[in-house]
């Protein structure tokens, strides 16, 4: 193929965003919490693979192992795994140094008994010298606030580990990304760029316009032997694109992923957007978005509602990024405002709590957001109610409603609600499988099994049915969808207790007269 020779980019090539070959996600890419990650994970479970293999390869047959510690690659990869672990030490020695003085901070904390904490600077680990502050809270208790800017303008935030690989699909599966890093294979390649690099958004724009072969071939650093032609085609994309001409159209594309458009707006919700490949089912994807995305909004920061992987391939459409405000400083709740300033999205807002964000013909208004954390102090999430030409939705993602009050409260704030989307994930994992690897004393394994990522079950979805009193009420970010599981490792049954739980739901939703259906593959909703 000739380098001038305009070209598309496929519809079944992912972008899949990696650091330090894993696949990337916001934890991985603040410093201080990627340097936990990688100290009490990466390293410790690739470790474990190269001892030994066979009980990960073991453990993988079982389905409900899917989603936990084990690295899912047969035991001839074992060398590549070693090399990668050793790679790893290597150019990242610096972040495990961070993760041990993290460590050493908690530890000299717990030295603190009430006075004041000005004697213990000068103990502080020098990789936290000037970039913590230590305060206590209402209680006496010592801990310690991050300088979360200090630390992305430092050696810490590791560029060069950054890079994207372009994976062909033939199918939906794609291994669980949380336990394995990514090892090269036929249908994948690895272009060493920054997430931040302008040439991203020149491949994401070649999926709907054609762009010179030679661009991709000058800048995207693969690897000489790369056929790049096999990631291109001179085929252009079926034209999807229907504009709204009239009222309120809200397009499902899976899991939390929304689109709310009017003629003169339109707003994204938690974008995951799936690819389409020989044989796959029915779908909304690329083609299906606006060329322009007035708002995008961002429920919480988990791996399966803040997906770089999609939000790096919008990132030129974005016009302005909407995120729950964060606390400031906490390691177990980074801020995502910095995080995507610095993955080059220039125009982020980060709204309080019942904060509200105005445009033409509506507005955007953060509301609270409780339970799905393990009861943890992460304040970076918010529900948001968007209205928009007379019109009032409410993406309440994951809330748990463990306490019904709140929703006594917002109803007299917010009235009129005519849809609802809600997730119904109420099993939930432990505590440890996302957040594990940010504590330095084990966690007691009673807490662990308690403390859980769980959504409303059906009584507690019901309640809050009861009391905002929507029109109609959706059943969404169940991780059900095919394409899904390589974020959420999920495999439902007929038998699944949040597929028993939001069943019961949708029907008592009918019986009472509401609009109600539990959302799986493109569905589109009209309103007015």
């Amino acid at each position: 193929m000739n380098p001038s020779q305009p070209v598309y980019l496929r519809p079944n090539v992912a972008c899949e965003p990696l650091f330090n070959r894993w696949y990337a996600w916001p934890y991985l890419l603040s410093p201080a919490t990627a340097a936990m990650y990688i100290a009490n994970y990466h390293v410790k479970l690739m470790s474990s693979f190269v001892a030994a293999p066979r009980v990960h390869v073991e453990a993988l047959k079982k389905p409900g192992m899917l989603g936990g510690p084990f690295v899912d690659y047969p035991v001839e990869r074992v060398p590549d795994i070693r090399d990668l672990l050793e790679r790893t030490k290597r150019e990242s020695g610096d972040l495990i140094e961070l993760a041990a003085a993290i460590k050493d901070l908690d530890a000299l904390l717990e030295q603190a008994d009430g006075g004041s904490l000005e004697p213990l600077y000068a103990r502080v680990p020098d990789a936290l010298r000037g970039r913590v502050e230590l305060v206590y809270d209402r209680h006496n208790r010592a801990h310690f606030r991050l300088f979360e800017e200090l630390f992305y303008r430092s050696a810490f935030y590791k560029v060069s580990s950054q890079s994207i690989g372009l994976r062909l699909l033939d199918g939906d599966f794609r291994r669980f990304v949380l336990s394995s890093p990514r090892l090269a294979e036929p249908s994948l390649a690895f272009a060493e760029i920054p997430f931040s690099s302008p040439i991203l958004d020149e491949v994401a724009i070649a999926r709907l316009a054609p762009k010179p072969l030679g661009l991709f071939i000058d800048a995207m650093r693969l690897p000489p032997s790369t056929p790049v032609e096999a990631y291109f085609t001179e085929d252009a994309p079926t034209p999807a694109r229907v504009p709204v001409e009239e009222g309120v159209r809200i397009r499902y594309f899976g899991h939390a992923c929304l689109l709310l458009e009017s003629r003169r707006v339109s707003v994204l919700c938690d974008p995951l957007i799936p690819y389409k490949h020989p044989g796959a089912s029915v779908r909304y994807s690329f083609e299906d978005l606006p060329e322009g995305i007035d708002f995008v909004v961002l429920t919480h920061n988990h791996q399966d509602h803040v997906l770089l992987e999609t939000l790096l391939q919008l990132r030129h459409r974005v016009k302005t990024i909407v995120v729950p405000a964060s606390a400031g400083g906490s390691l177990i709740d980074p801020s995502l405002k910095l995080l995507l300033r610095q993955l080059g999205f220039r125009h982020v807002i980060a709204l309080e709590s019942l904060e509200t964000l105005e445009f033409d013909g509506g507005s955007i208004t953060a509301l609270p957001f409780m339970g799905e954390h393990a009861d943890l102090d992460v304040r970076t999430k918010a529900a948001h109610l968007v209205r928009m030409e007379g019109t009032t939705t409410l993406c309440a993602a994951d809330s748990n409603n463990i306490e019904p009050r709140l929703y006594d409260h917002l109803a007299e704030i917010v009235s009129g609600v005519d849809v609802v989307f809600l997730g119904m994930e109420c099993q939930g994992a432990p505590m440890s499988w996302l957040y594990g690897p940010l504590f330095t004393v084990p966690i007691i394994r009673k807490h662990d099994q308690s403390r859980r990522l769980d959504g409303s079950n059906f009584a507690k979805a019901l309640d809050l049915v009861q009391r905002l009193r929507p029109k109609q009420v959706y059943v969404y970010a169940m991780g059900a969808e095919p394409w899904l599981t390589f974020v959420s490792s999920i495999q439902y049954t007929e038998e699944s207790v949040p597929i028993v739980e939001s069943t019961k739901l949708v029907d008592e939703c009918i019986r009472l007269g509401i609009t109600s259906e539990r959302l799986y593959g493109p569905r589109e909703i009209r309103l007015r």
